[in-house]
């Protein structure tokens, strides 16, 4: 895109691609992507943000678009993506001291980290579909969703290296993304193991109307990249969740203290999984979370709603780190 920088950065042993735009000596802002994604799922942030004077920044998390790509799952824990982020923020901040953060689906997942192990270095978070769950010490993740949603849960299905891989691959790459991205399931996401993307994809998905906020224009890039990298580096992720349980023990019990507002869509498979609703207003979420500021649900949105609504983020956003900067203002 026009407007958008790319470089290479080599940080905590991988070499990294971030897109980057928006004045040198402007707030940072640091946009995380989710699965199956990379920094082209901000392309609106960045460009409306850097026009108020913003200076965004938006890596391809490691495994993804053109990052390196580690090959063990165990070098995807919340600490080597941290680790990532940290060296990031050390060699593009600057002389800021404090930066703010934007995340998404796995970007969200990752910033409650980055904001649980260096709280310091976050001005204000910005948190899209997945509420941040305190770690539960009885009871590894991968086991609590397969008690409570299955085998076929799609965190259960990933978990085997290899298997799912295959399945993504020899499915319609173009149908397959566009089925991910425009189609709304509500949750929890269930995958059987026969037929786990639907019955027949259809291959001329481009005969089919595609939505105003998503283009023909958008599916061949991401199609693109997806046809190169493929889906293994984004399921390494899902694959690393109980080790980085293991690794976060010493965590156990602790709140996010960072100025936070969590956004999501009304239709986002996450936000209609069972008891997430009754979690997130009922006030568990808020004990977690002692700063959140506000919670807003975006009607008629599903799961990427930074893309769907971009406009109504985009302006969330900016309110939110603006009432930041000027702190005599109530939210």
């Amino acid at each position: 895109m026009e407007g958008i920088d790319h470089r290479m950065v080599s940080v905590n042993g991988i070499t990294m691609h971030i897109a980057e735009n928006g004045p040198k000596d402007g707030p940072l802002v640091l946009l995380l992507h989710g699965f199956p994604d990379f920094w082209y799922t901000w392309r609106h942030q960045i460009s409306a943000l850097s026009s108020l004077d913003y200076r965004t920044v938006a890596p391809d998390l490691r495994g993804y678009g053109d990052s390196d790509s580690p090959e063990s799952f165990s070098e995807y824990t919340c600490l080597n993506v941290v680790g990532d982020l940290i060296a990031l923020l050390d060699s593009v901040a600057g002389d800021q001291e404090k930066v703010f953060l934007v995340g998404h689906d796995w970007g969200a997942i990752i910033g409650w980290f980055l904001c649980l192990f260096r709280p310091e270095k976050i001005k204000g978070f910005v948190c899209l579909s997945v509420p941040y769950i305190p770690r539960n010490p009885s009871v590894k993740p991968v086991q609590w969703f397969r008690a409570v949603f299955g085998d076929d849960y799609y965190v259960c299905r990933f978990q085997e290296p290899g298997k799912i891989d295959g399945q993504f691959a020899r499915a319609d790459l173009r149908s397959l993304l566009r089925n991910i991205f425009t189609g709304r399931p509500l949750g929890p996401s269930i995958l059987p193991k026969n037929n786990p993307f639907g019955e027949n994809p259809n291959p001329t998905c481009e005969n089919i109307e595609f939505p105003t906020w998503f283009s023909k224009k958008d599916l061949d890039f991401y199609a693109s990249k997806f046809d190169k990298t493929r889906f293994t580096g984004g399921l390494n992720y899902y694959r690393a969740i109980d080790l980085s349980w293991e690794l976060t023990a010493p965590w156990t019990g602790a709140k996010i203290q960072v100025p936070m507002k969590f956004m999501t869509g009304d239709f986002d498979m996450v936000y209609t999984t069972p008891g997430i609703k009754e979690y997130i207003h009922g006030g568990g979420f808020a004990a977690a979370v002692p700063n959140l500021q506000e919670i807003v649900v975006t009607e008629d949105a599903g799961h990427f709603v930074n893309q769907e609504k971009h406009q109504e983020v985009t302006a969330h956003i900016n309110d939110f780190f603006t009432k930041l900067q000027n702190k005599n203002q109530s939210f």
